[in-house]
Parts: C-alpha cells; structure tokens; sequence
C-alpha cells in the first residue's frame, strides 16, 4: 500500500469517526451522506481494488454510444438508428474473466466480455450509461446512481447541446469537486468547421473553467470518421496505467463529505463550562436539597449536645426534654438507629416551588453558557445532557447528604472535664445543702448535732453551696460561650462537606455529561479536520 493510499485510508477513518461523533447531533443529510461515502468507499477496495470504472455519460443525439463503440472496436452499444435512448447501463471489460463481483456491485446486468491477452486495457470496466436527459425517470435514476460509484466520467457532449443547463447545472456543476476524474468529448466534430471548432471548444473552455472544472481536460472526436478516438483510448489507457482514478474519485468523495459535516459543525471556539456557572447550579442545588437548614441543624445540635455535656446539671435535664436536631431530620443517625429493611434516607424538608425555579435558571444559564455557539443539534444535546437525570437529582441530592460526614457525633476532650467538674461542683452544692440542713433535723428529733466549722469565719456548709451554686454557673456560661464558638466552626465545617457531596454529584450529573458532549463535539471536529486532508 502506498502512503496515499495510507492517508486515504486514514481520512477514511477520519470521517467514519466524525460520522460516529455527528450522529443524532448534526445535520442527518451531512451525516448521512458521509455514512455513505465511508460504506462505498470500503465496498469499493473490497470488491475489486484493481480495477478502473470509466463510464461514457452524455445526453440524448450526443453519439456517446457511437462514441463507446468506437473506443471499444466493437458493436455492443446499440446507436441512435436503434433505440431511441440508451435503457440500461452497459458494461464491458477485456480478458479472459469478467468481474462480476464489481459488476454485481455496480448493478450492471448487461455485461460484456472482450476477450483479449494482457493490454492496456485489461484493468478496465468501461460502462455505457443511458441517457442523463432521458424522459424516462428510471434512466436519469440510473444516471444519478451510478455517477456516484465509478472511479472515473467522460461526459460526451455534441456542438448543438454542449452548454445544455441540464447537464451543467445538473451534473457538472455539482461535480466541480471531482475535475480531476472526469473528461468533457466534443463528439461529432466532423459536423463543423475547423474554426467553428476552435470556437466552440474555446468556448466550452470557458463554461467549465467559470464552473470551477479547471482540472478537467476536454478533447474533439468523431465516432463516424474515427477522428480523436484513439487520443481518447490513449487517455483511457493512462488513467488506467496510473491505477489512481479509484482513489482519487474516493478521496473526493471523502473531502465532499467532510466539507458538508465541517459546515455544519462550524468554526466557532468549543464553549466551556466555567467555574462561576458551576458554583451558581452547586449553589442552587444546596439550597433546594436544604443544605442550610442541615448546616442549622448542626450548629443546633452542637449546642444541644454541648450544653448537656457541659452545662450545670440541675438545668441541664431541660436541654435533654428538646429533640436532636439532627435525629430529627434523619441525619448523623447510628448503626442502631434504623430497622434492618429501612433506607437511610433524610426527612429534610421538599424543595419549594421558588427553590426549584431557581434550581431550573442555574441549570438554564450553565447549559446556555456550554452550548453558546454550538449548532443547533449539539446545543440541544447538551441541554439534555444537563437535564437527563433531572428527576433524580434532588433524590442523588439528598442520598449524598445523608452520608455527608457532618463531624457532629465525636465530642470533645474539655466536654467530659467541663462534665466532671460540674458533677463535682453539684456534689459541693449537695454535701453544702445537706450539712446546713442537718442540725436543724438533728435538734428537732434530739440528736446530737454537727460541729460548726467555719472556713474564713464562714460555715462550711454555706461556702459548699454557695461556692458550688457559683462555681456550676460560672462554667456553665464559660462552657455555653465555648460550646457556641464550636458550633460555628463545626457548622462551617458541615457547610463545606456538604458542599463537597452536592459538588459531586453536579459534577456526576449535569457537569460530566455536558462536558462528554463538548468533548464529543470537539472529536468531531478534530475527525473532520483530518478526513478533509
């Protein structure tokens, strides 16, 4: 394999590549087509990579088949005087074997045989096509079909129809991609005048070079007297010594291809899904999925727990009456808090109407911002990349916040000293209550009653309640104003963790899957950057 075709073959890919990118993004005609270009191309190689299909094209009067009879020295294609048009597509080929794979491709039922050694034409199927003006609809089909599938076209034109619009603007024009396969006849030169015949190649020059068929060489040949046609058997014979023909007709078919799927993908910068939109969705998605009322609910729960733990415990029995702010909300449950069959799942409250409009407008600009630029089918896919899983998400929400780790369930060391003293503080206010109340029990049932010791010239009794009321007071405030700046700082904790969950799963959700579609969208263009060579 030479390194063309290696690079034909690696724009082959190319384009089966983008093919597979545009598919249900781009335009389907685009698509479609250079679908198309990629499956012929390989059944081309496939059925027959060796020979050369050159097919005789003109329109009715035109003596093409003249013309084919002549170049072929025999009498297969049937003349003017015959039929009125040609109905089938004819095919001839020299040797001893006909290639009835390739001609089974092509869908040509007439074929022909011309047995012969080795030539210079053993490598060729020459095909006589009807009609391309015919008033029969199956004829032009014909035409259409197999236009599209030979390596090379020799359009026969005659000096009354030579700037005929049908064929120009219906074949030459749109084939302008293709001037370095094709080959304009002037048949039937014998019917003017040297100088009339100058005149009117000239000017047939000027038609194909305006319509962008520069590379397309043109000749003069009478299939009566014979003039010009062995030139064109010689140019026959070269295009087939030079076995390029195949693989410049696909490779044109190829940039054909490519350049329709360029147009439609654009040129424009592949958009980018920036930091700031994706903060807002985070944003929005933590309001709706309650994340301030779970970061509330964490500062609430650290001064519960904290102030049980450290406040003075002939009060503290009322804090233990409130409800955990967490349990109640589902949330820092422990293994033992669900049944053995029960979902962890959250009882925060449902995302409001307004939250959800919000969560839609944050979900609106991000994809707007993704797609700005995009065609229209890709914008599209984009946005139903964002939203796919859109009845999900606020659900993937709240699982995420369920296993947020909210750092609430570990205390902390000064808690269980706060706790020891201030149970030692109340047995000082117990053991101080006790000892003043008990000689007045002592002398009213006539026991003997306690001696008085005096602490400072105070009784001790009184200095073990008072000291004790005081002492429990005091660390229990000192203990409330520690217990609320841990609160804060465990609440900004929990804030950033939740964060972190909900960023996951936008990311998950919404980020990832637009972020596969621009890099889809950028595969695609980088595969058609490559197939058009």
């Amino acid at each position: 394999m030479s390194a063309s075709d290696d690079q034909l073959a690696a724009r082959v890919r190319a384009l089966a590549d983008a093919v597979e990118a545009s598919a249900g993004r781009g335009s389907a005609e685009a698509v479609d087509k250079a679908r198309a270009v990629v499956g012929r191309a390989g059944e081309r190689v496939a059925f027959s990579g060796s020979y050369t299909v050159i097919a005789f094209a003109g329109a009715t009067g035109s003596g093409k088949s003249s013309l084919f009879n002549a170049v072929t020295g025999s009498e297969l294609a049937a003349v003017a005087v015959r039929r009125p048009t040609t109905s089938k597509a004819m095919g001839v080929s020299w040797g001893t074997e006909l290639p009835h794979q390739l001609l089974d491709w092509l869908d040509i039922t007439r074929r022909h045989l011309l047995p012969s050694g080795p030539n210079e034409f053993s490598d060729l199927v020459l095909l006589d096509l009807p009609d391309h003006d015919s008033t029969e609809v199956g004829h032009r089909l014909t035409v259409d079909r197999l236009v599209e599938l030979v390596d090379a076209l020799i359009w026969v034109v005659d000096p009354q129809k030579y700037a005929d619009a049908a064929l120009h603007d219906g074949y030459l024009k749109p084939l302008a991609p293709y001037a370095e396969v094709m080959l304009v006849v002037l048949n039937q030169a014998d019917r003017l005048p040297p100088a009339e015949l100058d005149n009117c190649l000239t000017d047939l020059r000027r038609l194909l070079d305006a319509e962008g068929l520069r590379a397309t060489p043109i000749m003069a040949t009478s299939a009566l007297r014979g003039t010009g046609v062995v030139e064109l058997r010689e140019a026959l014979a070269r295009t087939v010594a030079n076995k390029q023909a195949m693989a410049r007709r696909l490779a044109a078919d190829v940039g054909v291809a490519a350049a329709a799927l360029a147009e439609d993908l654009g040129s424009q910068p592949v958009p980018a899904v920036s930091r700031l939109a994706q903060q807002q969705v985070i944003r929005v998605l933590g309001e709706a999925a309650a994340v301030p009322v779970v970061v509330q609910g964490v500062r609430q729960a650290w001064r519960r727990r904290g102030s049980v733990a450290t406040g003075w415990p002939f009060v503290t029995w009322v804090a233990r009456l409130r409800p955990d702010p967490l349990r109640r909300l589902r949330l820092d449950l422990g293994p033992g808090d669900h049944s053995p069959t029960e979902v962890n799942r959250t009882s925060l409250p449902k995302a409001t109407a307004v939250q959800r409009a919000r969560v839609d407008q944050g979900l609106r600009e991000l994809t707007d911002e993704a797609a700005g630029g995009l065609p229209r089918g890709w914008a599209e896919r984009v946005r139903d990349a964002s939203r796919n899983n859109e009845l999900l998400l606020l659900d993937r929400l709240d699982a995420a916040i369920a296993g947020a780790d909210l750092t609430v369930r570990r205390g902390t060391w000064w808690w269980a000293l706060f706790g020891v003293l201030q149970w030692l503080l109340m047995a000082a206010v117990v053991a101080g209550a006790g000892w003043l109340l008990a000689n007045p029990v002592l002398a009213a049932t006539g026991l003997p009653q306690l001696p008085e010791v005096l602490w400072y010239g105070i009784p001790a009794g009184t200095l073990l309640l008072v000291g004790g009321v005081l002492g429990g007071v005091l660390l229990a405030v000192l203990g409330r104003a520690l217990v609320e700046i841990g609160a804060n700082a465990h609440a900004r904790a929990a804030r950033r963790s939740l964060e972190a969950a909900v960023a996951e799963v936008v990311a998950e959700e919404v980020i990832e899957p637009v972020q596969a579609e621009l890099d889809r969208y950028r595969r695609a263009r980088e595969a058609v950057r490559v197939a058009l060579g």
